[in-house]
């Protein structure tokens, strides 16, 4: 399969814009290459489905660039957009039509003392010009921040003009000394040329609006509206309405409760069938129905399982049509609601081997060229342009070229016996050529709770095993994926058996031989950081050494941290209230951990506040534990920076290694 974009293409992101220097360096060259951030983060094709582009990251810090190339091979890859990461970051990039791509631009900013985020969206020439904001300027006068830049919630897949549908947020403006002040306040719809930026009100706002799902065609039809609390707070409830294809009124949908896992949640809509596709419960567990909008309110489950959850719908193309649904067992697998892509993925499943997961990342206008990413365990994926009249398949880049050339771990799909006998399914990762015995080893937690880890490759595990640890990746009771009786309450009020699931996985290592005596240790990042650390306030004499991640150290300082925001209900009620506030948090019991504890944090992290590992190592060295806190400025919660990812994993190597006496 010839290599149509990636030759050159390192060289040229290196050079074709300034990157942002970065102060951390390492010289541990495997450390580098795991470290560094994907070479794609995000890839789409354009509608004639001739040119491709891709966001990448340049060579330091966190800076990204937008390159745009063609797929025929005549022309190298053109830098035409880059945000330098500091503050504003470049997200998710598409086509809107054959020369315009849209991006959507995060800034973090400190407004009044809060770490606040922000969007806006910007739009820009295939050839790097005519670069312009799409998001509504807002007036000096306006009364209250504006984050939200809005999102194109329709590209409009009849248009070729480049306008696109998105959402605007309407905030009142101080009408003092004028009469022209605007009063409306809400989320509403607009219909935007990215071209002129000429805009027309295509939704009033709304002003519980939280969510809009248009048709793809240029009709809205369904709104999301959050319910409210009497202070203002948002409840864990969205009531949803949609409007009939022919006009109308809006019509009432259903109420979607996340605490009680309870009503139905609509995705998208097929304005052919007249049909919503979303999620709703059954039997404890995700399922995907669609849900008939003529009147009818007719309901039809099209995928369920009575073992995990239903929770990704399969779309392609530049209408999004749901073709289907997955859902991962101990593999993520795809059932195709489209025969035709149902036979094409068997096809391609077979000229790929050894790259069971198979994504449609993006379609031309036809659907006729396809672009793809497949992976696996030891390769962590590629992306490939199908052209179905010639029945092509080309390869077009690899996801990590650094890891070209390395010998990476299988990665193998387990179970293990918690100590109340409840088998808990894990992923055991052994270094390459290894016999599984006698090993240095590393339970890894993931993060969340609500979430779960899958087989397939990841960098952090993966590091570890290429330096000879064995890592046990468990899905612990409180991991979501599961179902409800699985999730428990959640891993912070769950935390003894969430936990306790955790340490059975490192005593499961030693019992079966492959910890050697006295080599075990824990390594986790959020939640997982979290864990790693409570896991020895439980039992203080199985893990030798800890590394934690931006880790939640107290929850009662994790509840604090949301106080002055909209979900502080939500977050409130998902940490509750009770003894185990003070038993769950490690940071108020210190005085019960062993083993030495490394962390690191970014102190521009808004998901879990790098003050939580500070208040960590006062209250460990006030208790006279070893312990070692390394803070990256500027940095977030996932530390997106390959010196400093290749700066931490060499650390955490090192302290291992003396830690566990290696």
């Amino acid at each position: 399969m010839p290599n149509l974009i990636w030759k050159g293409l390192a060289s040229l992101a290196i050079s074709a814009l300034v990157s942002v220097g970065s102060a951390w360096a390492t010289e541990n060259t495997a450390a580098k290459a795991f470290g560094a951030r994907p070479g794609v983060e995000q890839a789409s094709l354009s509608p004639d489905g001739m040119w491709i582009a891709l966001v990448q990251p340049l060579q330091d810090g966190q800076a990204s660039a937008l390159f745009v190339a063609p797929l025929d091979g005549t022309g190298q890859p053109k830098a035409i957009l880059s945000a330098t990461g500091r503050p504003e970051r470049l997200r998710d990039c598409g086509w809107v039509s054959n020369t315009r791509l849209v991006c959507s631009i995060y800034i973090l900013a400190l407004r009044d003392g809060f770490r606040l985020g922000h969007t806006r969206m910007i739009a820009v020439n295939a050839d790097g010009t005519k670069a312009q904001e799409l998001s509504a300027r807002s007036s000096g006068v306006v009364l209250g921040y504006q984050q939200d830049g809005g999102e194109i919630i329709d590209g409009l897949a009849n248009d070729a003009s480049g306008s696109v549908l998105m959402t605007r947020v309407y905030t009142p403006e101080a009408s003092t000394g004028t009469l022209l002040a605007n009063q409306r306040k809400g989320l509403g719809v607009e219909r935007v040329d990215t071209n002129t930026l000429r805009r027309s009100l295509v939704e009033p706002p709304h002003e519980d609006a939280v969510h809009y799902i248009s048709d793809q065609f240029g009709s809205v039809r369904i709104l999301g509206q959050q319910l409210k609390t009497n202070t203002g707070y948002n409840r864990a409830q969205i009531n949803y309405v949609y409007r009939p294809a022919d006009g109308g009124p809006w019509t009432p949908l259903g109420m979607m409760d996340w605490d009680a896992h309870s009503g139905f949640r609509p995705v998208a809509v097929d304005r052919d069938l007249n049909v919503a596709y979303g999620f709703e419960w059954l039997n404890g567990r995700q399922a995907v129905t669609r849900v008939s909008l003529d009147g009818s309110m007719k309901r039809e489950v099209l995928l369920s399982r009575d073992d995990v959850d239903v929770d990704r719908l399969i779309r392609i193309g530049r209408q999004n049509r749901v073709v289907g649904a997955s859902f991962a067992t101990d593999k993520r697998q795809s059932v195709f609601f489209d025969p035709t892509l149902k036979a094409l993925t068997t096809s391609l499943s077979k000229a790929l081997p050894g790259h069971p997961v198979i994504n449609f990342v993006d379609a031309s206008q036809d659907e006729s060229r396809l672009l793809l990413w497949a992976g696996s365990d030891i390769d962590p994926g590629r992306y490939y342009l199908y052209d179905k009249t010639t029945r092509r398949l080309s390869e077009i880049m690899p996801q990590r070229p650094e890891l070209a050339s390395v010998k990476l771990a299988t990665v193998q799909a387990m179970t293990y016996k918690a100590d109340d006998g409840t088998m808990v399914p894990a992923y055991l990762t052994l270094p390459p050529g290894s016999d599984g015995k006698s090993l240095p080893a590393i339970v890894m937690p993931h993060g969340g709770p609500a979430a779960r880890d899958e087989w397939g490759f990841d960098w952090l595990a993966q590091y570890f095993a290429n330096q000879g640890f064995a890592v046990l990746q468990p899905n612990f009771r409180g991991s979501s994926g599961y179902g409800e009786a699985w999730f428990e309450q959640n891993g912070f009020q769950s935390w003894r058996k969430a936990i306790g699931d955790v340490n059975d996985a490192g005593r499961w290592l030693r019992d079966q031989g492959i910890a050697a005596p006295g080599k075990l240790a824990i390594v986790g990042w959020s939640y997982g950081g979290y864990a790693a650390l409570q896991s020895s306030v439980l039992d203080p004499e199985l893990f030798k050494a800890i590394v934690a991640v931006a880790p939640v150290t107290d929850l009662e300082t994790l509840r604090e941290e949301s106080r002055n925001f909209t979900n502080f209900k939500i977050m409130d009620a998902y940490i509750g209230r009770g003894p185990h506030l003070r038993e769950g948090s490690p940071a108020q019991n210190a005085e019960k951990i062993k083993a030495p504890i490394l962390m690191f944090h970014g102190d521009q992290d808004v998901n879990v506040g790098v003050g939580e590992s500070r208040l960590m190592l006062s209250r460990l060295k006030s208790a006279d534990k070893k312990a070692e806190l390394v803070i990256f400025p500027g940095l977030d919660h996932q530390l997106d920076d390959s010196a400093a990812r290749a700066q931490m994993l060499d650390k955490a190597e090192v302290f291992l290694r003396a830690s566990l006496g290696l």
